[in-house]
C-alpha cells in the first residue's frame, strides 16, 4: 500500500477491525518513511456479468429498486425492502463466487420476495421470467399453491391467534 502523502511504496498496519456490518475491513497504517498515519478499507468485490456481457459491481440498491417497482401499491415497507436486499446479497456473497450473473441475482432475488409477498413475487417473476402467456401466470400460481402453507404467525404467548374475541368467565353467586 502505497502512503497517500509521501508516496513510499510500504506501509505498517497498526489496527484492524472490521465494519459494522461486517463486509468490510477497516486497516489503520503507517508509513515507515514519513512516519504519518492513514486509513484504508478492504471489501471484497462481488461482480455482475450482465446479459451484454458487460460486467458491473454488485448494487444491493439496484435489487432493492427492481424489488420496489414489483411491490408497487403493496403493504411492504421500506424496511422489508432493505432486509430483503440483505439478504440476497448475503445469499449472493455466500456462493463463494466473485462472479455472478444476472440470472443468479435474480434467482437470489425471488426466494425472499416470495416470502415477503406473493404478488409482487409473481409480477417479478412475470419480468424476470419472461412469462408470455396466461398459462406462464397459472403454472407459476400451481406451484405456489402446491407449496406447503406458511406457518401461523403466534402471539408472544406462543398460542395461535385468531380472531375470535375471548368471552369473559362469569362467577357464579
Amino acid at each position: 500500500m502505497h502512503c497517500p502523502f509521501c508516496r513510499h511504496p510500504d506501509s505498517r498496519v497498526v489496527d484492524s477491525r472490521t465494519t459494522d456490518d461486517g463486509t468490510s475491513i477497516r486497516r489503520r497504517r503507517q508509513c515507515p518513511d514519513c512516519s504519518r498515519r492513514f486509513t484504508t478499507v478492504e471489501s471484497c468485490s462481488l461482480m455482475v456479468i450482465k446479459r451484454s456481457g458487460v460486467t458491473e459491481p454488485f448494487s444491493r440498491t439496484k435489487v432493492i429498486n427492481g424489488v420496489r417497482k414489483a411491490c408497487q401499491g403493496r403493504p411492504v415497507t421500506e424496511d422489508a425492502l432493505a432486509q430483503l436486499g440483505q439478504r440476497v446479497e448475503e445469499a449472493l456473497r455466500a456462493t463463494g463466487s466473485a462472479e455472478l450473473t444476472t440470472h443468479d441475482v435474480g434467482l437470489a432475488i425471488l426466494g425472499p420476495l416470495q416470502s415477503l409477498d406473493l404478488v409482487a413475487y409473481l409480477r417479478f417473476a412475470s419480468v424476470y421470467r419472461a412469462f408470455d402467456s396466461l398459462e406462464d401466470f397459472d403454472a407459476a400460481i400451481a406451484e405456489l399453491r402446491e407449496q406447503p402453507a406458511a406457518p401461523t404467525e403466534t402471539s408472544d404467548y406462543g398460542c395461535e391467534e385468531t380472531s375470535e374475541v375471548p368471552t369473559p368467565a362469569v362467577a357464579a353467586d
